[in-house]
């Protein structure tokens, strides 16, 4: 069952719960903070008159405009998308700290041009795609280092602090949007460079606090630096490496290298040569049809409409009538990260996966035909652009369709939300995970490019029918889950073979599957078992 508590897996010495471990898990669960506050506060901050004023876009036709808006958007998610193929290759070459640091060195670039941008749109757009990189790069890093530097009875508390940060970054991102529109005119820059230039504040909390981070034990192990190995262990763990506990440790580590050059000799030796190897291993029947479940499950997460409305917030809550925006994209982030916390923390291995997933969908998939159906009937969007003042029936008829987006968020937050993230980890053995985690991250960060992109223009040719279009794609997930998805909680991995049909002569196997406590929750990664 989840919650803040160790669970141990043998005698555990009191010393390993040290604040050195705890604190350099929270810093580098910062970088978490990076791309929840962007999810939040774009969307807002680029509507703003000033910003359309600044760039370009007053004088600029709907379509035009749409197209500026989807852009500056998803310069970020194609950024994102390469960003988490650099770092692939960047963390084997200098390891994860520095990777982390090189990447959070390029977001502080990126914010910093956007800032400083005053009509040049293209500041924007470059800043938007360094940002991306990072992101990209830090969701492919963040949630693998904190479990390799973490002791298996508490890993799943560390992870858990990334999907904490992500949530708690997007709160903000709602709520400094609310405090900027009701204390700053929408007139002045003002309101769209603050919101920019707070994206600094968590990249320069975790570049200073970066420098004083451990690397990673596994990645010294497999560049054969075994005495920085020992000392970071020791540091870690505050006992020495020839302690029992951190003995089995290494033996562990051990373990997980040595399926690695299982995987490898195919093909000779060193990393290249592991993922020539892993990629074979991939496309035999059985792990092929496990990559085919994961990009299912990701396409399925970022057609259920929950990205758009984060990055979209202000047209989508506009279309219900809703003219202090700024208010209700803040209540539906504080819902959507208190549920998403509650449920990743306690309730996770406690009501598994596959129910979880087709319940979300269903209820998700009501919310929204119910939204768009009121959408259709009162037309409160065009009442107000019209300057027509509401009907008593359609104020009315408003109240119970923002409540469905508020119910919206509580379902959204123990389904397809998260559920992709932990199923795609606990179905490959633990030697793929490194390569199986990074194509997780590439699927989700090119689907919700193509739908960043997209949605203006489905807005703008669908109109009500943008809410019936997510609606179907959850009700395609409610099917989809009924028919594929398999409950996967507490399964070994001898009992996923046995699933997805799979038979190897070589089989890198670890004694069991990760429960969801030791996998992490990312918006665009995973957490590596060591």
């Amino acid at each position: 069952m989840g919650g803040f508590r160790a669970v141990e897996d043998r005698p555990t010495p009191k010393e390993v719960y040290n604040w050195r471990l705890y604190l350099e898990a929270s810093v580098i669960a910062f970088g978490a903070l990076l791309f929840g506050y962007d999810s939040a506060f774009i969307g807002t901050t680029i509507s703003r008159k000033s910003f359309k004023d600044a760039f370009g876009l007053t004088a600029m036709s709907t379509s035009e405009a749409n197209n500026v808006s989807s852009n500056i958007t998803s310069t970020f998610q194609a950024g994102a998308f390469f960003g988490a193929i650099g770092c692939f290759f960047l963390t084997e070459r200098v390891g994860r700290k520095w990777a982390l640091q090189a990447n959070v060195v390029l977001f502080l670039i990126g914010a910093i041009i956007m800032v400083a941008a005053t009509h040049q749109l293209s500041y924007i757009y470059a800043g938007r795609a360094l940002t991306g990189f990072a992101c990209g790069a830090v969701t492919a890093t963040v949630p693998s280092y904190i479990a390799e530097l973490s002791i298996p009875s508490i890993r799943g508390i560390l992870t858990g602090l990334f999907e904490v940060a992500y949530q708690i970054g997007s709160l903000v991102g709602f709520w400094i949007n609310y405090g900027i529109t009701q204390n700053i005119s929408a007139a002045n820059t003002m309101s769209w460079r603050i919101p920019m230039a707070v994206q600094l504040i968590p990249a320069g909390v975790l570049f200073f606090g970066g420098f004083f981070l451990h690397e990673s034990p596994l990645w010294l192990l497999r560049k054969k630096r075994t005495e920085e190995a020992h000392r970071a262990l020791e540091a870690l763990r505050h006992i020495p490496v020839t302690h029992p506990y951190l003995q089995e440790e290494l033996a562990m580590i051990q373990v997980r290298l040595d399926e690695e050059e299982e995987i490898a000799k195919a093909y000779g030796t060193g990393y290249y040569a592991f993922v020539r190897g892993a990629l074979k291993e991939l496309s035999m029947k059985g792990m092929r049809n496990r990559v085919w479940f994961v990009w299912c499950a990701f396409t399925l997460q970022n057609l259920s409409g929950a990205a758009a409305i984060n990055y979209y917030s202000p047209t989508l809550f506009g279309s219900l009538g809703i003219t202090d925006v700024a208010l209700y994209t803040g209540v539906y982030g504080l819902v959507k990260a208190v549920a998403s916390i509650i449920y990743y923390i306690f309730l996770i291995d406690v009501w598994g996966r596959r129910n979880p997933v087709i319940i979300s969908s269903a209820a998700c998939s009501a919310c929204l035909w119910f939204v768009g159906a009121y959408v259709k009937i009162g037309h409160p969007a065009d009442q107000i652009k019209a300057k027509i003042p509401l009907s008593h029936s359609t104020k009315q008829g408003g109240q119970p369709a923002t409540a469905m987006i508020m119910i919206y968020s509580v379902f959204w937050s123990f389904g397809l939300n998260g559920i992709p993230w932990i199923v795609s980890a606990e179905i490959f053995p633990g030697a793929l995970r490194n390569l199986t985690g990074t194509f997780a991250a590439l699927v989700q960060w090119l689907i919700q490019l193509v739908i960043t992109k997209a949605l203006p223009y489905i807005f703008t040719s669908f109109g009500y029918g943008t809410w019936f279009f997510f609606a179907c794609w959850m009700l395609i997930a409610t099917i989809w889950a009924i028919i594929a998805l398999p409950e996967t909680k507490g399964l070994t991995l001898e009992q996923m073979d046995v699933i997805f049909g799979y038979q190897s002569k070589h089989a890198p196997r670890s004694p069991v599957s990760p429960p969801a406590s030791e996998t992490a929750k990312d918006k665009g990664s995973y957490t590596e078992e060591v």
